[in-house]
């Protein structure tokens, strides 16, 4: 027993696909032979419930008897299995299957032989390999660059006169609609660094940003900002934005000149009395990118003009 289960389970996949093919003709055969018997037995059962019992007589189709019609049906029926199992069995079995099969694969090589010529004839195989192996000594002696990180970039934001004034007595001296509008759509979404005085100018905080106060007072407390006592501080306590903004006041502004990449200046056409500027912008390390002019209208007492300046390299 254990010799005869050891060859059966090394016959190889081809016996054992040929031993699966004999397996299904031998069950289809034994239903066709059960399916003789049973017709052979119905249509005599047929035939005596009919003569011999009396069942249906005088029952008839198109002039035939019942029994007779039931019986060339099922040998309609019967005449179909065995067109199956061995007319359609010996014409479309698995030779004729593994034919068709073998005819599709030769077809395909062929096509395939074909493209290969196509292609040699437009790229040789020489400069191919050529290529090849230019492609190699060049990857292997030079190193793989990789993508280069987003660089931080650090914005001051202000809006100051023609005399650099920012404010007098902790607040604006002038009421931009468009220009508090602009702040908010740049600002929202990062880290915004003030001064104390600045901070203590809101009514409540800014939503959508992050508040970082710089002031000595070493005891001051801010509630729902952070407090910090340098500009390296604030910048450390903003790492994890890659634009926060410096947003005043002045003295901040001063502050941040030294670490600041970008400026966005709305310059107010007129001059004003304050006790708050912007320091100066040296054009010898900054150089206006972009400007867009607004004219004075009913929300808009004061013309003015957006300005965007970047530090020269």
């Amino acid at each position: 027993m254990f010799f005869k289960k050891k060859e059966i389970t090394q016959i190889d996949p081809q016996q054992r696909e040929l031993y699966e093919h004999a397996r299904k003709r031998v069950i289809e055969k034994k239903r066709l032979f059960r399916h003789f018997i049973v017709f052979i037995v119905g249509s005599v059962f047929f035939i005596l419930l009919n003569l011999v019992f009396g069942y249906g007589k005088g029952i008839t189709f198109f002039g035939t008897d019942w029994f007779v019609i039931a019986i060339l049906l099922w040998a309609f029926f019967f005449a179909v299995h065995f067109c199956n199992v061995w007319l359609f069995s010996a014409f479309m079995g698995k030779e004729w299957s593994d034919r068709q099969i073998a005819k599709l694969v030769a077809k395909q090589k062929e096509e395939i032989t074909l493209l290969q010529k196509d292609v040699e004839l437009m790229y040789p195989k020489e400069e191919l390999v050529k290529k090849k192996q230019e492609f190699i000594q060049e990857r292997t002696s030079k190193p793989i660059e990789k993508p280069e990180k987003p660089k931080r970039v650090i914005t001051m934001i202000a809006a100051a006169g023609e005399n650099n004034s920012l404010g007098k007595d902790n607040d604006l001296v002038w009421h931009l609609p468009d220009d508090f509008k602009r702040f908010k759509e740049i600002t929202t979404g990062h880290h915004i660094i003030m001064g104390r005085k600045t901070f203590e100018t809101f009514p409540k905080l800014l939503p959508n940003r992050a508040h970082i106060v710089i002031t000595r007072d070493t005891k001051y407390q801010a509630e729902g900002a952070i407090v910090v006592h340098s500009m390296k501080e604030a910048l450390d306590a903003a790492i994890g934005d890659m634009q926060p903004f410096i947003i005043g006041g002045g003295e901040i502004y001063t502050m941040g000149m030294e670490y600041a990449d970008y400026i966005e200046l709305t310059r107010v056409h007129e001059t004003f009395d304050a006790d708050t500027f912007f320091p100066e912008i040296d054009p010898k390390v900054w150089a206006v990118i972009k400007e867009e002019f607004h004219d004075m209208d009913e929300k808009h007492k004061y013309p003015f003009t957006y300005f965007t300046y970047k530090r020269k390299n």
